[in-house]
C-alpha cells in the first residue's frame, strides 16, 4: 500500500541529464536506487534521461518521466506541475542551488535544504565567513586566478604572513576550487616555491579558489538529518582520501568510524548545521580529526545534500532514512545500526560491502 496518493518528484542530476561521465555514473545510479528503494511506500514520478530508461523500469511505484534535455531546462518548464520533490544533485556549476531555487520559485515542497542554505554551503569561503567563532576551521582565504599571474604573489604573501605566526612549524597550503566536490582539483603545496608549477593547468584564468592552511589528521564526515532548525547526527564516517603527487583524491569510506573524538565530531557538525539557516534533510559535514594538538576536530566543508555515505548507511541502518526525512518524525526514530559497511571507488565503479 502506498503512503500517499500524491506523488513525489524524484531525480538525480546525472541520470536525469544524460551525463555519461564514467567516474561519476556508478555513484549517481547507486544514490538514485537507494533513494527510490527508501521511498517504495510512496508514488514517485522519477525523471531520467531517455538514455537511462532501463534503470527505473523495474519499480511498481515509479512513474518514469523520460526527457531528452538537461534536468534544469526541464524543471524550468515543468516544475509547476508538481507539489513535492526530493532529489540528488551536487554543487558543480551551482547545479544544487539552481535546481533548488527553481523548485522553490514554483512553490514545490522540497525535502532538502533551502536554496539560500545551498548557496552558503556550496561556496567554501562563504561557509568559512558564515561561521566566525562557531567551530574550529583552518585559516582560509579566497583568490581569483588572474591571467597575469598576480595570484601567485598574493598567495606567497599570505603564506609569509601565516608562517610568521608560527615560524618553527613548516606551513603547507591546500588549494581547492571555491565550489567543488569529492576532492576535485585539490592541490597540496608542500613548499611555497611549488607555486612556480603552472597551476593554471588545473585552475584556468577566471577560476575562483580557496587557499587554506594544511592541517594533518584523519579525514572524516558526519551524516546528519536536519529538521526544523535542529540537527541529528546519524553516523561518523571515515573518508578514504589519497594524497598523491600533491593532489587529493576521494576514494570512498567506512561506516561507522570508531574514534575517541566521535562526540567532538558530532558536536561540531551539529553546531555548524544549526548555525546555517535552511539546512534540511540529509546533510554531510566534512571534518578533520587533527593531529595538531590545538583542536580535536576542524570543519572542512558542508554538503547540504545526499552524499555517498547515504548508500552505505542504507545497508546497515535499522530505520528508513528518507522516510524519516519526509515524515519529519526523527524525534521518534531509533537511529541505530547493525554492522559496518565499506564503500570504495574502484575504477569507474562504486563497490559497497559489509565488513
Amino acid at each position: 500500500m502506498m503512503n500517499s496518493s500524491e506523488s513525489i518528484l524524484v531525480f538525480e542530476y546525472f541520470t536525469a541529464s544524460g551525463k555519461k561521465d564514467k567516474c561519476i555514473i556508478s555513484e549517481a545510479e547507486a544514490l538514485l536506487f537507494t533513494l527510490i528503494d527508501d521511498l517504495k511506500e510512496y508514488n514517485l514520478d522519477v525523471v531520467v534521461n531517455t538514455s537511462y530508461e532501463d534503470i527505473v523500469s523495474g519499480y511498481d511505484n515509479v512513474n518514469p518521466i523520460l526527457i531528452d534535455t538537461d534536468i534544469i531546462s526541464w524543471l524550468e518548464e515543468n516544475a509547476s506541475n508538481f507539489k513535492k520533490a526530493i532529489f540528488i544533485a551536487a554543487e558543480n556549476n551551482n547545479n544544487l542551488y539552481n535546481i533548488t531555487k527553481i523548485l522553490e520559485d514554483n512553490d514545490v515542497t522540497i525535502f532538502t535544504s533551502s536554496s539560500e542554505a545551498c548557496l552558503v554551503s556550496s561556496d567554501k569561503f562563504l561557509t568559512y565567513e558564515s561561521l566566525p567563532n562557531t567551530v574550529p576551521q583552518p585559516r582560509s582565504f579566497r583568490f581569483k586566478i588572474d591571467p597575469k599571474g598576480y595570484w601567485k604573489r598574493a598567495i606567497t604573501n599570505l603564506h609569509e604572513k601565516w608562517q610568521a605566526e608560527d615560524p618553527l612549524t613548516p606551513l603547507k597550503l591546500i588549494i581547492k576550487p571555491l565550489v567543488g566536490v569529492d576532492c576535485e582539483d585539490i592541490v597540496i603545496i608542500e613548499n611555497i616555491e611549488d607555486l612556480s608549477y603552472d597551476l593554471e593547468e588545473i585552475f584556468p584564468p577566471g577560476s575562483r579558489i580557496i587557499v587554506q592552511e594544511f592541517i594533518d589528521g584523519t579525514d572524516v564526515s558526519v551524516s546528519l538529518i536536519c529538521c526544523e532548525g535542529k540537527a541529528y547526527p546519524i553516523s561518523l564516517n571515515e573518508q578514504f582520501v589519497e594524497l598523491k603527487n600533491d593532489k587529493g583524491t576521494y576514494l570512498g569510506g567506512k561506516i561507522p568510524f570508531e574514534s575517541e573524538f566521535r562526540q567532538d565530531a558530532f558536536d561540531v557538525a551539529v553546531n555548524v548545521c544549526e548555525a546555517i539557516e535552511g539546512l534540511n534533510g540529509f546533510v554531510g559535514v566534512d571534518l578533520l580529526i587533527s593531529n595538531d594538538g590545538i583542536y580535536p576536530v576542524y570543519l572542512l566543508e558542508i554538503n547540504s545534500r545526499f552524499t555517498t555515505p547515504y548508500v552505505g548507511l542504507k545497508k546497515i541502518a535499522d530505520f528508513n532514512i528518507t522516510k524519516t526525512i519526509i515524515e519529519g518524525n526523527i524525534k521518534d526514530v531509533d537511529l541505530s545500526f547493525n554492522g559496518e559497511v565499506e564503500f570504495k571507488k574502484e575504477g569507474n565503479n562504486l563497490n559497497i560491502r559489509r565488513i
